[in-house]
């Protein structure tokens, strides 16, 4: 089975480069923008050799994961086009529910649990399965923005941060390409309830609705800080507010999050 998109994504007139093997999805969609292409194209290939996440950590995608990235040009503020990448989580998140429909029946209390932590990751109970970020240039007078998603199908990498997990440990059977179709159709539905931008009060409240550590004890190393505090909600810009032991609101625009007891260790 080869890569496909979905039927709602073909119909809302998406197009998809397929690659068996490339170094990084998200500049094989930048470079095409930058070749005047205009969208929206989907980059999609089911191993990935030289991938970049957050903070320029190595992003590979070990041949049977998925790494996919989106190429849409917009005319909105960089500012704006951020927001986007709640609106990804969400897509990913509901195509996930769609392929896990199988394993929910079959493991019952013991299915895997989705969340969305703060910025742009996936979790699995607890552990990271997804991971989203952001590239954004100016093209003429349009913003290419490319939302680049990495998803652990069949592994899952070690040492890092969040510890990590794969769709086949939490005993979801399923191949990169089903996922790929799930997520191209979710795509098309929380691209539009974002509306460049217009309806970010939705997906911020859906995201809310699914948000890893609300209410919890956080730790956010911002490479330059440590700030501590309970994650009280995000913001109409999507940064994080924490509210700290003195009673502040802070907000935070990016950084690294640790919750409940691993902020002890995200502190230190």
């Amino acid at each position: 089975m080869g890569f496909a998109l979905g039927p709602r994504a073909l119909s809302a007139g998406y197009k998809l480069a397929a690659f068996e093997r490339t170094g990084s999805t998200n500049t094989e969609a930048i470079e095409h923008a930058r070749g005047g292409e205009p969208g929206p194209m989907w980059f999609v290939t089911s191993e990935q050799t030289a991938g970049r996440g957050r903070r320029q950590r190595a992003w590979i995608a070990p041949r049977g994961n998925l790494a996919a990235s989106i190429l849409e040009v917009m005319t909105v503020p960089p500012a704006v086009a951020a927001t986007l990448g709640f609106a990804a989580g969400l897509a990913e998140e509901a195509a996930l529910e769609k392929v896990s429909l199988e394993a929910a029946l079959r493991l019952g209390e013991g299915r895997p649990r989705y969340a969305l932590k703060w910025p742009n990751d996936v979790l699995a109970d607890g552990k990271k399965l997804v991971g989203i970020g952001l590239e954004a240039e100016v093209i003429g007078d349009r913003l290419a923005v490319v939302v680049g998603i990495g998803t652990n199908v069949v592994a899952a990498p070690e040492g890092t941060p969040t510890p990590a997990v794969s769709l086949a440990a939490l005993g979801v059977q399923i191949s990169a390409e089903e996922l790929f179709s799930a997520l191209s159709d979710a795509w098309v539905e929380f691209r539009g309830i974002w509306d460049n931008g217009c309806g970010f009060a939705e997906i911020r409240r859906l995201w809310l609705e699914r948000a890893a550590g609300l209410g919890e004890r956080v730790a956010i190393n911002t490479g330059t800080t440590t700030l501590e505090g309970i994650f009280d909600t995000i913001d109409d810009a999507g940064c994080l507010i924490v509210r700290t032991a003195d009673g502040r609101r802070l907000p935070v625009a990016a950084g690294e999050v640790f919750f409940g007891s691993a902020a002890s260790v995200g502190a230190a």
